[in-house]
């Protein structure tokens, strides 16, 4: 099971970027769990210093923008 971590306060970007990586690991039928992590301190634990950011088991794989969930399928694969 994949780990998807959204790092962020909870404005409109980080809500998208939710939505946005919830359906490209649907797409791809990946079995995954999802968690927002909206503490500050949190989330600079993660060197983020950007938001929205995406935590894929662990690994931070993108900060500071929203990618189409065409895009982000590769990013949660690997």
């Amino acid at each position: 099971m994949k780990k998807l971590q959204i790092l962020g306060t909870g404005c409109a970007k980080c809500i998208k970027l939710t939505a946005n990586a919830e359906e490209a690991a649907r797409k791809d039928g990946i079995d995954y769990e999802i968690e927002k992590v909206t503490d500050i301190n949190e989330i600079m634990r993660f060197g983020v210093m950007m938001t929205p950011a995406l935590v894929v088991d662990g690994k931070v794989k993108l900060v500071g923008k929203v990618l189409p969930p065409a895009e982000l399928e590769n990013l949660i694969k690997d």
